[in-house]
């Protein structure tokens, strides 16, 4: 059996601006900076054998620090399959979660603002839909996890984003034919961790996975960390919003499941 922990970045700059940030390449804000040293910190304790990240900032930072807090230093590695959702034209531009009544949503996109689109299939031109960031986990797993399905006992820590991370999880779950697929991990708090358990259910059938989520969400580390002012206008509600309480893990307690 192996063990994978996937870490959300810590909270970015743009995580404080209404605006679609997937490939949009902003820092980790001061309170991000603060998140990513407490969850290192917490993990500072727990063997990882690999750990792998997004290159973008607020991740690989987030990434790093975890790594740096690890004793044994195991090898850090970056996977561009591992970043979030890209919103193609509408990245920096602002987001609108329904659109006004008496309003298009193409009258919206030709002043620059760009509504959450209804269905998975959807994407913005030259970006991706859900779909496509679906198939883009399904590598991502093969790359950074199915290589270690043969090391019993190994423990991977994956630093990525919101987004990314559900679809990753649900990668994985599609490995195993008896899993529950109706949960959605969409809505994770920033530096919140999500762990999975993964062993093989006949040494026969080396595709033959048995996926167990066993941790969801969880936050504990962040029970000391305190907000630091900052010297600019914060968006509360996109605070929130891309924090991760806005939209919450459905079925699930938000700090631990047992599934």
């Amino acid at each position: 059996m192996i063990t994978v922990t996937f870490i959300r970045h810590g909270e970015s700059e743009d995580n404080l601006r209404t605006v679609w940030a997937g490939w949009k390449d902003a820092p980790l804000s001061a309170l991000g900076r603060k998140q990513a040293e407490a969850v290192a910190k917490y993990f500072a304790d727990t063997k990882f054998d690999y750990i792998y990240a997004s290159p973008l900032l607020r991740a690989y930072a987030t990434g790093k620090a975890v790594h740096e807090a690890q004793p044994l230093r195991p090898p850090f590695s970056v996977n561009p399959k591992l970043r979030e959702q890209h919103f193609g034209i509408a990245e920096g531009n602002p987001w609108l979660l329904e659109i006004p009544e008496g309003v298009t949503a193409e009258e919206l996109m030709a002043k620059n603002i760009f509504p959450v689109l209804p269905t998975r299939a959807d994407g913005f031109p030259e970006g991706e839909s859900l779909e496509d960031l679906a198939r883009r986990a399904e590598e991502a797993i093969a790359e950074c996890v199915l290589p270690h399905i043969g090391e019993d006992g190994a423990h991977i820590a994956v630093a990525s984003h919101g987004l990314c991370i559900s679809e990753l999880i649900a990668a994985l779950l599609r490995l195993d034919p008896y899993s529950r697929r109706d949960i959605s991990y969409t809505g994770l708090l920033n530096t919140a961790w999500t762990r999975l358990t993964i062993a093989q259910r006949s040494p026969d059938d080396p595709c033959a996975l048995q996926v167990t989520v066993t941790d969801v969400n969880r936050s504990d580390h962040l029970a000391t960390v305190e907000i630091p002012e900052v010297p600019v206008a914060v968006d509360e509600d996109a605070r929130a919003f891309f924090g991760g309480g806005g939209k919450p893990v459905a079925d699930v307690p938000v700090t631990n499941a047992r599934v």
